[in-house]
């Protein structure tokens, strides 16, 4: 006995469905069309912000080294690593649209990590900054995935 609610042959999809077969990741509207703005410099300009609050931070270190212990911390090997690794933030920050960027921010992030060795605050708040900059490239990977698939709202104004 047959039943009667389930269609025979292959399941039909409703006509101007934008769905396809082996399209599972687009989103319901499809692919949407090329964006007039890029989103991506949105995200630029934010990894350029966190880079120069960052070299504030960095450099603020100066006052920690210079005034807390200063025999002991205000080593001329200590400042200059501070020095240098500030000033190297500022300039990183006019380099995000370059393709050699994302090794450039992680090989400052890692050196600000190691400023334990110049004072535990240091690593504290190269600590601080590393999660910052996780959550930023999780973000901006979030974003790619959603350009890809189609499901930005301007893709589809």
């Amino acid at each position: 006995m047959k039943e009667h609610n389930k269609p025979e042959g292959p399941a039909q999809e409703p006509q101007g469905s934008a769905a396809r077969p082996g399209d599972a990741q687009m989103g319901p509207l499809g692919p949407g069309h090329e964006l007039e703005n890029d989103p991506m410099k949105g995200v630029r300009g934010v990894m350029a912000g966190a880079h120069i609050l960052e070299a504030i931070v960095i450099l603020l270190v100066l006052t920690v080294i210079t005034r807390v212990e200063p025999d002991v911390n205000a080593t001329t090997v200590k400042v200059t690593y501070v020095s240098v690794l500030g000033v190297l933030m500022i300039l990183a920050a006019f380099i995000q649209r370059a393709k050699w960027a994302d090794p450039v921010n992680i090989g400052l992030q890692v050196l600000a990590v190691a400023g334990f060795f110049v004072h535990p605050s240091m690593g504290f708040v190269g600590l601080l900054f590393a999660a910052t900059w996780w959550y930023i490239y999780h973000l901006r990977r979030n974003m790619k995935e959603r350009m890809r698939r189609g499901l930005l709202p301007a893709q589809h104004v």
